[in-house]
């Protein structure tokens, strides 16, 4: 069914009434191991999907009537018959069985009985809690303690089942069932509305009970919680005892009887919070009035509309099992995107009131597919903006009731319920409900693509904070937040929360950091973790318990990397409030139209600090309005930096070093097009290099080699690495493909014209070194240019030859046309390289961050030891697929996040039955799409184990062709998964990452024989994961200036190592290593090398002969393989390390 999401929530979270079910992880594993189930047709790989064989008469029946209304059915309810399928496959899963419900109405029926048998207690003063036993806390903070009134307990009016469990709306894993509790009228008086009466009144009352039901041997755990994260409202939860626990938490809310409370008294421009006694003081004597309490009347209210809420939910979605699959599916939807957890969060009740209100808007029919239901809300939900224009559900014309605008000055969003007075989104923030419509205009517009993943991307991929934000901060401890509030002069809000700091201060922070960030942000969010449900025993939780607030944040690529905020001219009137706002680092600037203006500056110098000046921008603004010192400001952002940036870059993750050789590469193109003398002209010069593409790793520098580290061989002008130095420098050449023109007098002959490209390559060095100056070397194949310290390697290219490649010639004389490994190498490299360099290059133009990822995912790749299976160029695909093909995400703005949504990708992607197909410059069509897909499950037996389609390559994925081998990409998986869940829980960890290059040191525990090498010898030794502090010199000058001595190219000890291992043993063993810096390589013996051969000439190479079972064969030499190890790596190697326990001959 698809990749299962992170972690189920704790199961006792709190929340609406109406929606409380958990993270949607079991169904969805469940729906993993259904359809693990289904046999494999035999002859074919194991998980190949294969079409059904039908026999003629079968294929050509004609349609039953059932069949045919279920055709129309899915033409005109849903877009595909796939689709249907899918959706309804999913609904089977979250929905609860007959046989469930049969044991959970039991349990009900019992939890009534034992509810009603509950005994009375005797008459007290609210403040004379002494009646209450010892093993029982009020699940209140009873702040000030001081309050009028009295309580008893006596048994409910009435108990009735209020929620999602009668509505059939509710979807597992966790079934949370609702009972509302009505409190006898006797119990309560007529201003217990005021300063928290009722809710001392409630919390009491629950203790009561809670003392009772624990005693009973029917419950197997009784814990407090709070509803919906409200700390107001605790609420009792009761479980089954014994094999029944998981089976579902009922849930008592106790609630007034209903119009106990009068309504006018509960208007949002009320108050019920005296402030003489919240603050233990009166106003000042000027008359002003008490500030109103909004929420506060509105979680009142909330007790007193659970029945009637019920009542408008079941007569609207009745028997229409359209709308409650819509209900469903929308519940599957917020889940996913964890838009529903807590205070404030968008809940399934508030989404189920949304469909009551299309409904009575006739905008949804009863009649309509779970799936229409979904899109009309996704639809409403993206064009609909709640924080400006509210909607109600109240049909009255009563000029008496409040006016919309009337909830609009007391709450961000607004959304009535049927009687008028109730605002349902009074605790959704305005930031949220931005983040639900940001969500529902990305899944319409992935929903109107019609792709064929598009249900597995929209409902089954789970989309947390750290995956879906560029950035993440957390702000902690959060006691810090109240003296936040009182510098923001928020005592109205904190009696109106009841004391709640973290809520109090909320909507002003995100409203000053959404000021302050502008153009950079495309989004704010805001994420509390939930409150854990307690033991009755216990004092409830502080609001510091829970410990962190975290915001994420969605940056806008073309905006983020501006190191100037431009204010209005010096003698504005806005000016003022400029200055206030940004504080000490708001200067007056003369800028070049001779405009004096108000600005801020931010200190940043590289691309991967300008990244960052969100960073500066919020822990200044925090510090200067709100009184967080940035010590309480823990912010995400660029902890991975430090795995791409240089040898001495500290500062700047490569891509100024990129962009240096790039501009240079140019420099050099110029030259070749302006070249005097060749005999034919250059039609085309074109980049074939990571480098000219923003992909290499650790970006080249120019480089000046020292003479005293090398042997000047006069004669051939170049340098010879001396042996009793260290190894120099890595130099790896850049190559650049220069195509001549065409003409009649090129050579129709396959050698002919490798000898007429080698006339070229000749003349091109000397053309060169005559008209710039430039030091070159040719060879019959490239010519090899020094400029500005960069080394490029230019190859000549006719465009004719891989053509000429293919012909061959019969006996007859007919010519044909066959491809050959050597005219496809030739086009691959001639050609399609170039190609793809130069789309990649335009992408990063587009995306800034597509270096920074692709670069990341290579370093990660390479680090396990996998580099030499995986090319260059297949991986910067897979990260280029994040950005074109970004669904259900944006494209990332920060390596971090891409990075994340690589391994993410890696690890959920089905190699076996899709390919990926990386629509560069959006070439492919929809329909070029599908017909790919056709091809590719037609021909899935014949190609690579991993496909990779680009437009300009749609059948053979020509980069994956040499690898990687089924059992190594299942291993990348495998390692992509166990990464991402460790890396993502080091990122959100409040208190710091601790160790990020965790995830990036390889597990050696899998080898059979690690062979150790001395870094003396090892070039790229610094790049290593773990960088050595201290490390050779490897004979490069620090100075700049003009060098005129070709350095040393490509010499790598390591990689010249493992190709004579591969040439030697290959046949026996695998071998694994990390190109840049590792210090061993890992050794796999091939599963058939221990098999014993038999006694052959051919088969002497590294095995010996021995008796078994009286025949002579032959097995692998062991010892004798380990020493030639050693001995081939003389110098290299320091030792060899055989794990004898992994194997046996």
């Amino acid at each position: 069914m698809g990749p299962a999401p992170a972690g189920a929530q704790h199961r006792g979270t709190a929340e609406e009434p109406e929606m409380m079910e958990s993270a949607l992880e079991g169904p969805v594993k469940e729906g993993k191991r259904d359809s693990s189930k289904k046999r494999p047709v035999a002859g074919s790989p194991v998980g190949l999907l294969q079409p059904v064989k039908l026999s003629r008469a079968e294929l050509y029946k004609e349609p039953t009537n059932e069949e045919l209304n279920r055709l129309r059915e899915t033409e005109s309810l849903f877009h595909s018959s796939l689709l249907r399928l899918q959706v309804e496959e999913l609904l089977k899963e979250v929905r609860l069985s007959e046989k469930k419900k049969e044991r959970i109405d039991a349990f009900l029926r019992e939890v009534n009985q034992r509810i009603m048998r509950v005994p009375p207690t005797s008459e007290t003063e609210l403040t004379d809690q002494s009646w209450l036993p010892d093993g029982v806390r009020v699940p209140l903070h009873q702040v000030p303690y001081t309050v009028k009134g009295c309580f008893r307990f006596l048994a409910p009016a009435q108990v009735t089942v209020v929620g999602s469990y009668l509505l059939g709306t509710c979807i597992r894993p966790d079934i949370n069932v609702d009972m509302a509790l009505t409190m006898p009228r006797e119990i309560l008086q007529d201003k217990d509305g005021l300063n928290q009466r009722y809710f001392r009144k409630r919390a009491l009352y629950l203790a009561h009970l809670a003392h009772h039901l624990a005693q009973d041997p029917l419950f197997g755990s009784v814990h407090f919680s709070y509803t919906s994260g409200c700390h107001l409202k605790p609420s009792l939860l009761l479980r089954p005892h014994g094999k029944d626990k998981h089976l579902v938490t009922v849930r008592l809310h106790p609630c007034p009887p209903r119009e106990f409370f009068r309504l006018c008294r509960l208007l949002p421009s009320k108050n019920n919070v005296r402030s003489a006694w919240y603050r233990g003081q009166s106003l000042s004597g000027d008359g002003s009035p008490e500030p109103p309490t909004p929420h506060y009347n509105t979680w009142v209210l909330q007790d007193t509309a659970l029945e009637s809420h019920m009542q408008l939910l079941s007569t609207m979605l009745g028997t229409a099992s359209g709308l409650k699959d819509g209900v469903a599916l929308l519940k599957v939807w917020l889940r996913q995107r964890e838009l529903d957890k807590g205070l404030g969060g968008f809940s399934g009740f508030i989404v189920s009131m949304l469909v009551a209100f299309l409904v009575s808007t006739r905008k949804i029919h009863t009649t309509m597919s779970g799936y229409q239901v979904l899109r009309s809300i996704l639809q409403f939900l993206a064009t609909t903006d709640l924080t400006v224009n509210g909607i109600s559900l109240c049909s009255s014309s009563d000029p008496s009731l409040p006016a919309l605008a009337d909830f609009h000055q007391a709450f961000p969003v607004v959304f009535l319920d049927p009687s008028g007075h109730l605002n349902l989104c009074a605790d959704v923030t305005a930031s949220t409900y931005r983040q639900v419509q940001h969500e529902a205009q990305l899944s319409m517009a992935l929903l109107d693509s019609r792709a064929d993943d598009g249900f597995q991307l929209l409902l089954m991929t789970p989309k947390p904070m750290i995956r879906a934000f560029d950035h993440i901060l957390h702000l902690c401890p959060l006691s810090r937040l109240q003296a936040a509030c009182h510098r923001l002069k928020l005592w109205p809000e904190l009696q109106d929360h009841g004391g709640d700091y973290v809520s109090a201060a909320l909507g002003p922070l995100t409203t000053l950091l959404e000021q302050g960030l502008g153009s950079r942000l495309h989004l704010l969010a805001h994420s509390r973790p939930p409150v854990s449900e307690w033991d009755i025993s216990q004092d409830p939780p502080k609001h510091r318990d829970s410990r962190v607030l975290t915001l994420g944040l969605l940056l806008r690529p073309e905006g983020l990397t501006s190191v100037l905020e431009l204010g209005p001219e010096a003698d504005q009137p806005e000016a003022a409030a400029f200055r206030q706002f940004w504080g000490s680092r708001s200067e007056l600037r003369r800028f070049q139209d001779g405009a004096i203006r108000e600005a801020v500056v931010w200190e940043a110098a590289s691309l991967a600090q300008k990244r960052l000046i969100p960073h500066q921008v919020v822990t200044h603004l925090l510090a200067l309005h709100a009184d967080i010192p940035d010590t309480c400001v823990h912010y995400t952002g660029g902890f991975l930096d430090a795995l791409i940036q240089g040898l001495k870059e500290t500062s700047s993750t490569g891509e100024e070093a990129l962009a240096a050789a790039v501009r240079c590469y140019d420099d050099l193109s110029r030259m070749l097009w302006g070249l005097e003398g060749l005999p034919l002209t250059v039609s085309a010069v074109q980049g074939a290099h990571p480098v000219l593409r923003y992909t290499e790793v650790f970006p080249p520098t120019p480089a000046r080699p020292a003479c005293s580290f090398y042997e000047h061989l006069r004669e051939r002008a170049s340098l010879l690495p001396r042996p009793d130095k260290p190894c120099p420098a890595y130099v790896e050449p850049m190559t650049v493909v220069c195509h001549l023109e065409g003409s009649g007098q090129w050579p129709q002959d396959a050698e002919a014209i490798r000898r007429v490209r080698a006339a070229f390559q000749l003349r091109l060095a000397e053309l060169l070194m005559q008209q710039h100056g430039l030091q070159c070397r040719a060879t019959a194949t490239h010519t090899d240019v020094l400029k500005d310290g960069f080394v490029f390697r230019i190859r000549v290219a006719y465009q004719r030859e891989p053509q000429i490649l293919r012909e061959t010639r019969s006996p007859e004389g007919m010519i044909s046309l066959r491809d050959t490994p050597a005219s496809l190498r030739l086009e691959r490299d001639t050609k399609q390289l170039p190609l793809l360099t130069s789309a990649l290059h335009g992408l990063q133009q587009q995306h800034p961050a597509f270096s920074g990822v692709a670069r990341l995912a290579k370093r990660w790749v390479r680090a396990q030891l996998l580099g030499q299976e995986f090319t260059d160029e297949s991986l910067d695909l897979v990260a280029a697929a994040l950005f074109l093909h970004p669904e259900p995400f944006t494209p990332p703005s920060s390596p971090q996040v891409g990075f994340l949504r690589f391994l993410f990708l890696v690890s959920t992607f089905d190699w076996k039955n899709s390919p990926l197909i990386v629509n560069l410059n959006n070439e492919l069509t929809a329909e070029e799409q599908v017909e790919i897909r056709s091809v590719f499950l037609a021909t899935r037996t014949q190609l690579p184990v991993m496909v990779i389609i680009t437009p300009q390559d749609r059948k053979s994925s020509v980069w994956t062709q040499n690898g990687p081998s089924p059992q190594i990409l299942q291993r990348l998986v495998v390692l992509a998964a166990e990464a991402l869940p460790v890396l993502e829980k080091q990122l959100m960890d409040p208190r710091g990452p601790g160790d990020i290059r965790t995830v990036f040191r390889p597990p050696l525990d899998m080898y059979d024989v690690l062979i150790r090498l001395t870094p003396r010898h090892i070039p790229r030794h610094r790049q290593a994961v773990d960088s050595p502090a201290a490390s050779f010199c490897r004979g490069l000058l620090s100075e700049p200036g003009p060098s005129s001595l070709m350095p040393v190219l490509g010499y790598d000890p390591p990689q010249l190592y493992l190709a004579q291992l591969r040439e030697a043993f290959g046949d026996l063993a695998l071998f694994f290593y990390d190109q840049h810096g590792g210090e061993v390589i890992g050794v796999l013996w091939k599963p058939t090398s221990f098999q014993p051969q038999p006694l052959k000439a051919s088969n002497a190479k590294g095995r010996m002969v021995v008796s078994q079972g009286g025949e002579l064969v032959m097995v692998p030499n062991v010892e004798a393989i380990l020493e030639d190890f050693a001995i081939l790596g003389e110098g290299l190697v320091q030792a060899v390390e055989a794990r004898s326990e992994r194997w046996t001959v």
